[in-house]
């Protein structure tokens, strides 16, 4: 957008007077009484807010302990950890599947939608159909549901799978309607624990390409857990690892521009590596 500066002064006169050069707004600290202060941009609340968060289930040891994360809107965040850390607990506990026995979360009141690591699709339900019934749960006409479904299906690279059922399809297919069918229910929080995990490598490769492409186009908050480093900074903004049992948050990575750089991307990948087993041989131990 061209034009003069937000707060550059307008000076007004008289038509044929002879123009002042107009006064630059002095910046603040100011003995001008009457100049304004400069627009500050209020803070944009987190999408996902976890405060001194535990879990303990029954009598047994503690799961989580005083985990405290913030989430930005639209963020990519992929938790990553040892087996039994407490990351699909978590996921639950964001999802409402489950309640913390202390500290608080806040989530969006729409909701999150949850992606497991089975598609989890209604085997006698065509693709279409299964992706229709999320729609039908939120109230969606039929006419209208039958149009989002070829949509949401186009979206993930399956326009020509409407009519197949899950048994016709492959495994990242079937992962691929089960993406669409979570994006059918238009919940501001996507969480997803190790959906790939069952994949060969080029399947994973391509659904880790599509997964981005969606995140970018639909601005969703990912929540991602995995046990591969490499998948969490190939499509995280974000890593963030959880100690071993109980799970606390051990220590957090900014990816931003490394997740296009190979060289910076591998050096990050064995850095969390390291850091991760360190974790796995301090609960060996």
């Amino acid at each position: 957008m061209t034009g003069a500066r937000p707060d550059a002064p307008v000076v007004t006169g008289t038509p044929g007077a002879t123009s002042v050069p107009a006064r630059p707004t002095p910046l603040l600290p100011s003995f001008d009484l009457g100049a304004p202060a400069p627009t500050v941009a209020a803070p944009t609340a987190p999408a996902i807010r976890l405060q001194g968060v535990a879990k303990r289930f029954g009598a047994g040891p503690s799961v989580l302990e005083d985990v405290s994360l913030d989430v930005r809107p639209g963020e990519f965040v992929c938790l990553v950890g040892a087996s039994g850390c407490g990351k699909s607990t978590l996921l639950n506990i964001i999802a409402g599947l489950d309640r913390a026995s202390a500290g608080t979360v806040e989530t969006p009141a729409e909701g999150s939608a949850l992606m497991f690591q089975e598609s989890a699709l209604m085997p006698w339900l065509t693709a279409s159909r299964n992706i229709e019934l999320a729609l039908r749960l939120h109230g969606v006409s039929r006419a209208a549901r039958r149009e989002r479904a070829r949509e949401l299906l186009d979206v993930v690279g399956l326009a020509d799978a409407v009519d197949k059922r899950p048994h016709e399809l492959s495994g990242g297919m079937r992962q691929r309607v089960a993406l669409a069918r979570a994006l059918a229910q238009k919940r501001p929080v996507l969480l997803m624990d190790e959906p790939f995990a069952a994949l060969d490598a080029i399947t994973r490769d391509i659904l880790h390409d599509e997964l981005d492409r969606v995140w970018r186009a639909t601005g969703r908050t990912i929540v991602f857990v995995t046990h591969n480093v490499g998948e969490a900074v190939r499509l995280g903004q974000r890593v963030v690892l959880l100690s071993s049992r109980p799970g606390r948050v051990a220590h957090e990575w900014e990816v931003g521009a490394r997740r296009g750089d190979g060289t910076e991307a591998a050096a990050l990948v064995t850095e969390i590596t390291t850091r991760l087993r360190k974790e796995i041989r301090r609960n060996a131990a």
